[in-house]
């Protein structure tokens, strides 16, 4: 067995769609990002690439890159299947934590978990989403980011 754990970061600016986990929250603000910002699936990716030893995510899809421009990150987490897949191995399990004051994640959570379940390969009962505040402290606390934290097991296909 392998383990990984990946985390992302971005800052929340009015006017752009709030994508977590390949799952639209509806928000004023979305995620700031060369792509759609999606920190759950950013984080999944680096995860997924530290347990099979493949790097980061940067390495993978550079913010610099033309063509990564407004790509949805479910094509970034396909990619990194594909190099998983070929390295002989096959996720285990999926666990989420993403943090973000508001909107409240209650009623998406079961969403997102369906939709990255079915983006690794796996069934429902092996990814699990957990939701935090951070009760109003720091850039996440006040409304001017979200992130994610990741941790992943691989194991042999």
């Amino acid at each position: 067995m392998r383990i990984g754990i990946g985390f992302d970061l971005h800052q929340l600016v009015l006017g752009r769609p709030l994508w977590l986990g390949g799952v639209q929250v509806p928000s004023e603000r979305g995620a700031l990002g060369h792509s759609d910002g999606d920190v759950i699936l950013h984080a999944v990716c680096d995860a997924l690439l530290g347990a099979a030893g493949l790097g980061d995510i940067g390495e993978h899809f550079p913010d610099d890159d033309p063509r990564h421009a407004g790509r949805r990150s479910e094509d970034f987490v396909r990619d990194v299947m594909g190099k998983v897949r070929e390295r002989g191995l096959r996720p285990g399990n999926v666990d989420v934590n993403v943090f973000l004051e508001r909107p409240y994640l209650r009623v998406f959570k079961s969403q997102i978990r369906e939709r990255l379940a079915k983006l690794v390969g796996l069934p429902e009962g092996l990814v699990n989403v957990k939701a935090r505040t951070m009760e109003g402290l720091g850039a996440i606390g006040q409304g001017e980011a979200v992130a994610a934290q990741v941790a992943v097991t691989l194991v042999d296909a």
